[in-house]
């Protein structure tokens, strides 16, 4: 093997194992629903609550995990903090997903 063809398996097996870490965060119904109520813009933790009909407690702890994962990232407003995708990817990942698997609204 070439060492032009070792590098460019090296980079595909690198760019595998990037994607298959986003789309571990995405396989997660609960996550995926944030991230899915996150499209359209920044929702503080209450209105997240309220798009999934959730807990404060679950809604806070799957955001941990997202922003773990590098998918969200937040700013603090006063005493509620306001959370948005953070990784470009995702946005368009997100919107197929919706297109071909939520219903029409």
């Amino acid at each position: 093997m070439t060492d032009e063809l070792t590098e460019l398996i090296d980079q595909m097996d690198a760019a595998a194992e990037e994607a298959a870490g986003v789309l571990k965060g995405l396989s997660n119904p609960g996550r995926l629903r944030l991230l899915c109520a996150l499209v359209p813009g920044d929702k503080t933790v209450g209105e997240l609550q309220d798009a999934l009909g959730a807990s404060q407690s679950y809604v806070s702890g799957q955001l941990l995990r997202l922003r773990a994962e590098g998918l969200v990232s937040c700013d603090r407003n006063g005493r509620s903090m306001r959370y948005r995708l953070s990784d470009p990817r995702v946005r368009p990942l997100l919107e197929k997903i919706y297109e071909l698997f939520c219903p029409a609204t």
